[in-house]
């Protein structure tokens, strides 16, 4: 399993275009992926519940990946979080 913790620096937080983004990345890997933040934990392949997490600038978002790409997917994944929120 691999994990990631990224600090929200967008000053929108996660709004609709990167989230759609990043959970079409994410599903392009067969890894499963999970989202959230405080503990709460969405599938982060689905959009809508991603976008519910309403991820403000400056608080952390967790997101781990587990299966037989889960390096790939979080070096991808978090390429993403740095270029884009």
């Amino acid at each position: 399993m691999q994990t990631i913790v990224y600090k929200i620096t967008d000053p929108r937080g996660i709004h609709a275009r990167p989230a759609g983004q990043l959970v079409k990345l994410v599903s392009g890997f067969k890894s499963a992926c999970q989202m959230g933040k405080e503990g709460h934990m969405v599938d982060g392949k689905r959009l809508l519940v991603v976008m519910k997490l309403a991820i403000q600038q400056g608080e952390e978002m967790t997101l781990t990946f587990d299966g037989p790409d889960e390096v790939e997917a979080a070096a991808a994944a978090q390429a993403f979080l740095q270029q884009n929120l």
